[in-house]
């Protein structure tokens, strides 16, 4: 069987999983904490980067992208029982990828390593490397950066069934996943973007979203709301 390393609250590890689960595809999930220097793991990835695919001695996928396009060639484009998550023409795709690039680059550093550093991974390791009490500042840059993506997001939703348009795609996946991990650590203020918040029960009412819902961190237990997909 597969086996997929990656980390609850990371949100690259949570998208591979959602790819995975909405594609059927068995695996097994190994925890690999993304601050610690393994040897065994940096053997696989050198760049230390979560999430990880092992298929067989000889694939690794390493990284979010590579595994979502690489299901997407081997998987989709050989089984009529499966639909594309990179859809449309080949401006379609383009926003696809755009918006991709958007969550796991600017919507991640500016908002995503902000709260989920502060309150989760310095929970795991040492003062000396940078552990401890979370830093309520950055905490709150991260908060105030949250309101203009949300902002953001529900612009895209005035014209678009889904974010990049007309279908369901890898970048809903990209945001429903650095979203999920805010909603764990109850930083979505989702009535005040009632539009986003629609569109997200949409996603976290596919199957593909039911291991993500069942996630449970040691120590910090998810918002009350987490679980429950009509909040």
């Amino acid at each position: 069987m597969m086996k997929l390393m990656q980390f609850p609250l990371c949100p690259f590890s949570r998208r591979a999983r959602m790819t995975l689960d909405e594609y059927n595809i068995r695996y097994e999930l190994l925890e690999e904490h993304p601050w610690a220097w393994n040897d065994e793991f940096l053997a696989l990835n050198p760049a230390a980067n979560l999430p990880v695919l092992v298929e067989s001695k000889n694939v690794v996928l390493c990284g979010v992208v590579p595994i979502a396009e690489y299901f997407d060639e081997t998987t989709v484009k050989t089984s009529s029982s499966h639909v594309s998550l990179f859809r449309g023409t080949a401006i379609d795709r383009a926003e696809v990828r755009r918006l991709i690039e958007w969550f796991d680059g600017k919507f991640n550093r500016e908002v995503t390593e902000l709260i989920v550093s502060e309150k989760i991974y310095k929970r795991y390791i040492t003062v000396a490397e940078g552990g401890g009490s979370p830093d309520t500042q950055i905490i709150r840059v991260g908060k105030q950066n949250l309101n203009y993506h949300l902002s953001y997001i529900d612009h895209l939703l005035i014209n678009r069934d889904w974010l990049a348009g007309e279908y369901m795609s890898q970048a809903d996946f990209a945001a429903a996943a650095h979203l999920s991990c805010l909603d764990y650590t109850s930083d979505v203020p989702w009535k005040d973007y009632l539009q986003v918040k629609e569109w997200y029960v949409r996603i976290k009412s596919r199957p593909s979203f039911r291991g993500i819902l069942a996630d449970k961190m040691l120590g910090y237990h998810p918002a009350p709301h987490y679980a429950d997909l009509d909040f």
